[in-house]
């Protein structure tokens, strides 16, 4: 089909590829809102702990690799339920009730040898340094919670970073679940649907269309 033949199809069932687009476009000025920002916090800890019965002076390896392992272990540790709880607990008693359930996906680590890194991902910028410094008073204080073979009262970790919250650009999610994208694809369902009529139409609106059928056009009669 050339596009001169799209075009007439399209033009011809204009009523049919609008139809979609508006219901979409009153859809979304109905159930539209703006969403809100998300900011993130970045925090480094250098991780570190003198290994049990190992003089400081034998072997440096064991400390650094001490080190390695308790960076390695704490990421894991951080992203736990067990975690999250510890974190809605200590935010309760500074008065801010938080589900675990909500804390924990907020939560990603990662570690590079001695270092542990923690991305804190929430949509308020104060309950979001709030939740950093829990997370950073629960890895200090309480490690040995976690791993017994960390030795108690002496801290695993040390924060590198300050909590600064940094508000994120919108995802590619978001971007692609924006109101132009789901009008955009309205209008592709329109034409699609209006092709799809034109190739299952019998019905003949022009003499081309008599023949390409095969029968020779003996005289034609004006629209108007």
């Amino acid at each position: 089909m050339e596009l001169q033949a799209y075009w007439k199809a399209i033009r011809r069932r204009w009523w049919l590829v609008l139809t979609p687009v508006m219901i979409v476009v009153g859809y979304v000025l109905a159930t539209y809102a703006r969403p809100g920002p998300v900011y993130q916090v970045v925090m480094r800890f250098a991780a570190g702990t003198t290994p049990a019965a190992v003089s400081p002076d034998y072997d440096r390896y064991y400390p650094w690799l001490t080190s390695e392992y308790i960076a390695n272990g704490l990421a894991d540790v951080a992203e736990t339920g067990a975690f999250a709880e510890a974190l809605s607990a200590r935010l309760a008693e500074d008065g801010l009730d938080l589900p675990p359930a909500a804390i924990q996906p907020a939560i990603v680590t990662d570690n590079a040898q001695s270092f542990l890194v923690i991305y804190l991902t929430w949509q308020d910028s104060t309950q979001a340094v709030a939740i950093a410094e829990a997370i950073t008073a629960e890895l200090v204080e309480n490690a040995s919670g976690y791993f017994p073979q960390v030795d108690r009262g002496l801290p695993a970790v040390r924060r590198l970073d300050r909590p600064v919250p940094v508000q994120l650009a919108p995802g590619l999610r978001a971007q692609l679940m924006g109101p132009l994208m789901k009008v955009a694809l309205a209008l592709v369902v329109g034409l699609a649907l209006a092709l799809l009529w034109h190739y299952l139409d019998p019905t003949i609106h022009e003499a081309k269309d008599v023949e390409e059928a095969g029968l020779p056009v003996l005289v034609e009669i004006p629209r108007r």
